[in-house]
């Protein structure tokens, strides 16, 4: 069941603006009230110098654009973990340039059989081409079901 193929496999480059309205409803949406996404003078004063996005923000890009036909069952697909890796944060008015690329497929032996771990990074680089944040999906690809 090796999909060690799809490593490399690139979706086509979106674009992303940070909006500050956006960027401060997703803090709501997920309960945090952090002043560094809301108060202007406070995160000013800040290691930040000024407001930020919060850090599980890129989940909220990487809904907006970009895909990758994996042509695999989808049946078989769980979203296994979420995790962010910044090099940068991600302030109001960034442009970002994003692409979701497949960085590596593993296996591991599970209860039904051996399962594939298919990772997926969205890359987000800021107007400069730098790496800003990488949001990368591990998504479990659960064995095919055996005839009984």
């Amino acid at each position: 069941m090796s999909n060690k193929h799809l490593i490399g496999l690139k979706s086509e480059v979106f674009n992303y603006k940070v909006e500050l309205e956006h960027l401060q409803n997703f803090a709501k949406a997920i309960g945090d009230d952090n002043p560094l996404y809301f108060d202007e003078e406070f995160a000013k004063n800040s290691i930040h110098g000024g407001i930020i996005a919060p850090p599980t923000y890129p989940i909220a890009i990487g809904a907006t654009g970009g895909s990758i036909d994996l042509g695999l069952d989808q049946r078989r697909m769980l979203h296994g973990e979420q995790s962010f890796m910044y090099e940068k944060v991600i302030r109001p008015n960034d442009e970002l340039t994003c692409q979701l690329v497949i960085s590596d497929v593993y296996e591991k032996e599970g209860k039904n059989g051996k399962m594939e771990f298919i990772l997926l990074d969205t890359e987000m680089r800021d107007s400069s081409g730098e790496l800003v944040v990488i949001s990368r999906t591990n998504i479990v690809y659960r064995p095919k079901k055996q005839a009984v």
